[in-house]
């Protein structure tokens, strides 16, 4: 129920910036309108309620504008101006600093930054709502206790509670933080009921000096074991501090235990695990395209799963019983970075991954498919059966298994060969026990150092794709660029492809091989390059065939992709879907070995391509056209040209997506590039 809304993102400008960007914006306007219309989701309004946030901002920046120097020109009379390069006395820190922290935190993305020291001014435009006269985005809006039914005398409490504040001792607060949490109590249901009620019950152990763990004695459990927890707490006031009561599933243990002055107290206990697993409830069934399918619709809008196992406990602090909640945390000590505490997961009692998620078939022969199955649970003794789609042999559809040990696992080999009639699909183990078949789940771990430790349950499945390829008879040199697996998904369907070194190699070596494949981004992280590029020019001029994928337009190493004039853009085709025009029908690159159809672009995966030239020199030949709906048709996702004796090609299809899904027109098609 927020009073204000910031989009970060335009919605006027589709198409200038990521989709989901602008959706971002879209959905935020919409939502704005619709938040408090009782006929927009009827079926939300005895849980939700209706809500109207006050004012919709948009923080634009020079980003927006395409300089600074255009920013500085632009008319700002419509925009408010805010200066958040402050000083925050509280934390010790600037508005800049906490920025840069955060921004630095998205690690999978490398947008790590330093803060910016001084002055830093934004800006905010009203998208709806009432303008405020002044630059406080929170003119006329009741921020105070008072907006509360019942809250002016509550605020009246807090601020006492602030000014008779004692950082020396912060217990001498505890009397007026149970006042204060008494009060809230009575207030009607609302959201600042519910965060200020947890709000105060924080404050009152931080200044009670209460530190309360409930330990598992190992990071995961499965479904129906027994656990042990061990319970340590500590309270460091002079006050009288009582642990009155624990619940959890196995009912409530009555301990009525006073917590003596910084002396711990610690007690056991067992919990049964119930039939659930920690994953994010949006992984648990196997969704369509862009939908997940999600049976517990209580759960929808949840940022993850509700921990399936609850504790409570009761505290009697200053002679009042105030029940709190707490996490089921995993602790352990590592020898580098100390202790390590993460949140303990109930996971599936087998996981059962595939070696790899797509198999190839470009030809009739058996291949070996191999599973590893590890055992989350105490032990598990049964078998593995494969399921396939039809038109497939398995020379066993079922293996059996035995794992003894907790964290053990076994590989298992399936040798699966197609026939005739074999068609694409997917591959489904089942775990057998007895009379008993259960679908089975591929278990992930993730386990980085600026997040809790994940344990990531999804169906376990594999694709098989039956290809019709001719793979011409030549040698491939691949130069790695960021990062793909184009390599190795040519050298599973049969074609010669090798890996260069192109800080050691020299020409007389790339004209040992017919072409010369650059890995995507290549000329965003290869230093070399800026002056390397000459020496596959050369390559090309001499007669072979060079075939560069795509590389992003900001933070070139330089600007000379190919031998001829290209000029990188952000064009791109976000729709799979999208129509593909065949410009060329009778180009080579269309034609041999694989004649290339509407056919061969259907299947894609999450895009046609992504920053497609948008000028070059008359001597390439576009040979597609493609666009989103709405915008004008793009012809740069590949650009052939003859080069010396040899060819130069540049592409921004996503082949570097598509190879990895086994979509079978991505491989017809960048064969025949290749085979040029």
């Amino acid at each position: 129920q927020p009073d204000i809304i910031v989009n970060r993102f335009d919605h006027r400008t589709a198409g200038r910036t990521h989709g989901h960007h602008t959706s971002s914006a879209l959905l935020s306007r919409e939502a704005f309108a619709l938040s408090n219309d009782p006929k927009a989701y009827p079926e939300q309004l005895n849980k939700k309620g209706l809500w109207q946030p006050q004012r919709l901002f948009f923080n634009t920046s020079w980003w927006f504008y395409g300089s600074q120097e255009n920013f500085k020109k632009a008319d700002k009379s419509n925009l408010l101006s805010l200066e958040i390069g402050v000083y925050d006395p509280l934390t010790g820190i600037s508005n800049a600093a906490i920025a840069a922290a955060s921004r630095s935190s998205h690690k999978s993305q490398g947008f790590g930054s330093a803060p910016t020291l001084g002055s830093r001014t934004e800006y905010i435009e009203i998208i709806d709502g009432k303008r405020p006269l002044s630059n406080d985005p929170f003119e006329g809006i009741n921020t105070t206790w008072s907006r509360l039914e019942g809250g002016t005398p509550i605020g009246k409490m807090v601020d006492r509670a602030i000014e008779s504040f004692d950082f020396k001792h912060p217990e001498k607060s505890i009397e007026a933080l149970v006042r204060i949490h008494k009060a809230i109590e009575q207030l009607p249901a609302s959201i600042w009921k519910e965060r200020k009620l947890a709000a105060t019950k924080q404050l009152l152990l931080d200044c009670a000096g209460v530190e309360i763990q409930f330990n598992a004695e190992r990071p995961y459990g499965v479904a129906g074991e027994s656990l042990k927890i061990k319970l340590n707490v500590v309270q460091q006031s002079k006050l009288a501090v009582e642990l009155e009561t624990i619940k959890t599933t196995e009912g409530i243990t009555q301990l009525d235990q006073g917590l003596e002055t910084n002396k711990r107290f610690t007690q056991s206990f067992e919990v049964t695990l119930g039939n659930s697993i920690s994953t994010p409830y949006w992984l648990l069934e196997k969704g369509s395209l862009g939908t997940f399918k999600i049976e517990n619709k209580e759960w929808i809008g949840k940022p993850q799963t509700p921990n399936p196992i609850q504790i409570a406990y009761q505290l009697n602090i200053a002679g009042t019983s105030i029940a709190f909640e707490a996490a089921l945390l995993h602790r352990k000590t590592d020898p580098v970075r100390g202790e390590v505490i993460n949140p303990f997961y109930i996971v599936p009692a087998l996981g059962v991954t595939f070696e790899q998620p797509v198999f190839l078939y470009a030809n009739d022969e058996a291949q070996s498919l191999r599973l590893n199955v590890t055992n989350y649970g105490e032990a598990y003794d049964g078998a593995i059966e494969l399921c396939h789609p039809k038109g497939w042999e398995v020379d066993q559809e079922t293996l059996p298994i035995t794992l003894n040990g907790r964290g053990s696992s076994q590989f298992l080999e399936y040798q699966l060969k197609p026939t005739a009639a074999a068609e694409s699909g997917y591959l489904g183990p089942l775990a057998i026990q007895g009379d008993k078949k259960e679908t089975v789940f591929a278990v992930q771990t993730l386990s980085y150092t600026h997040i809790p430790k994940q344990y990531i349950a999804r169906p376990s499945e594999a694709k098989v794709v039956r290809l019709d390829l001719k793979i011409p008879q030549i040698k491939v040199g691949y130069i790695a660029g960021a990062g793909d697996t184009v390599k190795e998904r040519l050298q599973t369907v049969g074609l010669s492809v090798e890996s260069i070194d192109i800080e050691t190699t020299t020409l007389a070596e790339l004209k040992t091989y017919d072409a010369i494949l650059v890995g995507i981004r290549a000329y965003n992280v290869i230093e070399s390059l800026a002056y390397k590029n000459q020496l596959l020019f050369n390559y090309a001029e001499a007669g072979g065939t060079l075939v560069t994928q795509y590389n992003t337009s900001r933070g070139l190493k330089t600007k000379k992709l190919t031998p001829l004039e290209m000029k990188l853009s952000r064009d791109r085709v976000t729709d799979e879907f999208s129509t593909v025009r065949i410009l060329e029908p009778k180009h080579p690159a269309l034609n041999v070995p694989h004649k290339i159809t509407a056919q061969d672009f259907e299947g894609w995966v999450q895009e046609r391509g992504l920053y497609f030239p948008n000028q070059w020199d008359e001597r390439f030949t576009p040979l597609l056209g493609m666009n989103d709906a709405g915008e004008t048709e793009k012809l740069g996702s590949i650009l052939v040209a003859p080069h010396g004796k040899g060819t130069v090609v540049y592409t921004g299809l996503s082949f570097f997506r598509e190879l990895p899904a086994g979509v079978p027109g991505a491989y017809r098609l960048l064969i025949n590039l290749l085979a040029l």
